[in-house]
């Protein structure tokens, strides 16, 4: 499946944010799953202490995540107060525009850097395979 795209975002939780944070990435996610049926999974993950927020999802192409940024893309603003954003992390080949779009996500929520990871070996058994 050479067009699957991993994505990871990692943020600093803002001081006193954490519960306000939590409560908007339940939402994002359930809004995620009913407005995006090709994603194959959308996962928040915080640190034992609650300093820090990773979101990882996968995508089975390039234009899965495109429709991500599209139709989620909106839902950011919001929690730009809950959040530092430190990296993002993509896991794949994104096209130019959609790297565009997650610097801007970059520097909306924080300081990021976007990295971008050519797959070079390996395999899945994801589904559809």
């Amino acid at each position: 499946m050479d067009d699957f795209i991993a994505y990871l975002d990692t943020s600093e939780v803002q001081a006193g944010k954490l519960e306000e944070l939590k409560v908007a990435m339940a939402d994002l996610a359930a809004f995620v799953e009913l407005n995006e049926p090709r994603i194959l999974a959308y996962r928040v993950y915080f640190s034992a202490d609650g300093s820090t927020m990773s979101v990882l999802h996968f995508h089975p192409d390039v234009a899965s995540l495109e429709f991500h940024m599209q139709v989620a893309g909106p839902k950011f603003p919001p929690i730009a107060p809950f959040v530092k954003m430190r990296s993002i992390e993509v896991f794949g080949r994104p096209t130019e525009d959609l790297v565009s779009q997650l610097q801007a996500k970059a520097r909306l929520l924080g300081d990021a850097t976007v990295v971008i990871r050519d797959f070079h070996a390996g395999f899945d058994r994801l589904p559809g395979d």
